[in-house]
């Protein structure tokens, strides 16, 4: 089963709070949560974090959602490689559309189903997650060897297990 970190939800509503910190529990390493995105920076400027569950609204009485764009706004501007997924009692089509169009990885009405919160958050991770092709970890690898060789060739080859006919041909594609 893959590690999927740590997750941070922000939400006014301390009965969501519970409710999602006992959903994800089992499926992430640590759940933290905010009832307030006041400290949002803040403590992701702290804490290593694989994702976000946010809110879109904070404002009492507000539904407009603009709460939760404006945080997503800063959230990107700081860290954009962490992806957020809006969340919202108020389920918007066009509000959502704004959102995805801003950068959130998803959007999640509530009530939600436990199972597919944790699979739209997994998703959301998986996403941001860089998978490098082995040609360029290799690529990589064998410019990082002829540099630690300081152009010596054969000794390059020699450290690869390679030839040094094979090298050039490495070499070439870089």
């Amino acid at each position: 089963m893959a590690n999927y970190g740590t997750i941070l939800v922000v939400d006014d509503n301390p009965a969501i709070l519970t409710a999602v910190k006992i959903c994800l529990a089992g499926e992430f390493d640590r759940v933290l949560t905010l009832a307030s995105p006041d400290t949002l920076l803040t403590v992701l400027a702290q804490e290593v974090v694989d994702g976000i569950l946010l809110d879109m609204n904070f404002t009492q009485g507000g539904n407009s959602g603009q709460d939760g764009l404006l945080w997503l706004r800063a959230i990107h501007k700081k860290h954009p490689a962490i992806p957020v997924v809006l969340v919202t009692a108020y389920a918007d089509i066009k509000l959502a559309v704004r959102g995805l169009k801003m950068g959130a990885a998803d959007f999640v009405a509530k009530p939600w189903d436990n199972q597919e919160l944790i699979r739209i958050l997994k998703d959301a991770i998986d996403a941001g997650r860089k998978v490098v092709p082995l040609e360029q970890v290799e690529a990589e690898h064998v410019s990082k060897v002829v540099e630690r060789c300081h152009g010596n060739i054969s000794r390059a080859a020699e450290l690869l297990g390679i030839t040094r006919q094979t090298l050039y041909a490495k070499m070439k594609k870089l």
